[in-house]
């Protein structure tokens, strides 16, 4: 990447720390300012990590910036990146980017007259655990994959914490906020979802805060489905079962099995760059795979504990600057986080319809990001 981009951030919150630790990893980014609607959170950020603190206006109108991170609540990630790109900067957003197939295609009309770009989390998808599955599955070592499961299933939120509310309103729950990891991870181990359905309910009608804080004890309403098992067909042909959930208590499913004509793929947790990846073989035999030489598997957080994590995020925004000048398909692109927001938003669709629904949007499916490709991002 030639030129370096300016690299504004919108919203000051715990997520924010994670891109202004991690940015300057990347080749052709620099972080030059950050904003939030309270000044307090924006200038404390600005002091941590050396850059400017703004006002959101501010930072819209800052002729140093050349793409803006929208780290904002789910609930207003269309409005602000629509903000974005009405001010002439390109927009990447955490996850979902929009809640609505509606605000997709508006943001994504918005881009396309502007010559804009627009990316979105998840990143994760790039990391060396996933790649190398991706390998093994490309490879054909498996054979078709024709089947599979996903679940993410925990006892919920409130546990943990300490203002759980928005987690369990419309815009949020178990398949909105941890769903684009997972869907994400599908379209790019497996291609597009042709059709759908799904069943959800919702254990309970309200939850009690138990984590420590000053709602400890309260009680949150619930207004979402709180438990969603839907069927995805894919274009490829495959059928995977998806299940996510907040009322459970404890489960023995894996992340994400994939089951090929010649054997299967235990692919790991796709909330995290890595992790162990298992195969077996057509008669059944598991073998762990040794991790591949791959830059964004290498461990660089946690060094001092048990259990050290590679963490790159950051890496999708660096593709989607890269492929400014590059003239490839952004792996996070918009196309691939719209398909996704089409997915989740259909099964929650499916749910209350009890109908099959074929999905209005489609995708290529993201390239493939090789240990020199990863190399090449990096400075």
């Amino acid at each position: 990447m030639a030129k370096t981009y300016g690299v504004g951030i919108m919203g000051a919150g715990n997520i924010s720390a994670a891109y202004l630790r991690l940015a300057p990893l990347f080749k052709g980014l620099e972080v030059r300012a950050v904003a939030d609607i309270i000044p307090a959170a924006a200038q404390k950020r600005a002091e941590e990590f050396g850059v400017v603190a703004q006002t959101p206006d501010a930072l819209l109108k800052n002729s140093e910036l050349d793409v803006i991170v929208n780290l904002t609540i789910p609930s207003t990630h269309y409005s602000v990146s629509m903000d974005i790109v009405s001010a002439g900067k390109h927009a990447y957003s955490e996850k979902p980017f929009v809640l609505s197939l509606e605000e997709g295609t508006a943001l994504k009309k918005a881009a396309a007259e502007r010559n804009l770009k627009v990316g979105s989390a998840p990143d994760t998808f790039l990391g060396g655990a996933h790649q190398q599955a991706r390998q093994i599955i490309d490879s054909g070592q498996l054979g078709k994959i024709m089947s599979g499961t996903t679940h993410v299933m925990s006892r919920g939120m409130e546990h943990w914490h300490p203002n759980p509310d928005f987690f369990f309103q419309v815009g949020a729950g178990p398949i909105l906020d941890l769903g684009p990891y997972y869907v994400t991870e599908l379209i790019h181990l497996l291609g597009p979802v042709r059709r759908l359905s799904a069943f959800t309910n919702m254990a309970r009608t309200e939850r009690e805060v138990t984590a420590e804080g000053p709602y400890k004890g309260s009680f949150v309403k619930v207004g979402t489905p709180t438990t969603i098992h839907g069927v995805l067909e894919f274009v490829s042909g495959a059928i995977v079962t998806i299940g996510a959930s907040w009322d459970v208590a404890a489960h023995g499913h894996h992340n994400i099995e994939l089951y090929g004509t010649d054997g299967s793929i235990f692919v790991p947790d796709p909330n995290f760059f890595g992790g162990e990846i298992t195969t077996a073989d057509i008669a059944g035999e598991r073998s762990t795979v040794t991790p591949w030489d791959h830059p964004f598997g290498v461990a660089n957080q946690d060094l001092d504990k048990p259990t050290p994590r590679a963490n790159y995020r950051t890496a999708g925004l660096a593709d989607m600057m890269a492929s400014i000048d590059g003239g490839y398909a952004a792996r996070c692109g918009l196309d691939v986080a719209l398909h996704a927001v089409d997915v989740m938003t259909s099964l929650l669709k499916a749910g209350e319809s009890g109908q099959v629904l074929t999905l209005s949007t489609t995708c290529e499916r993201p390239m493939a990001l090789s240990p020199a490709d990863a190399q090449a991002l990096l400075k």
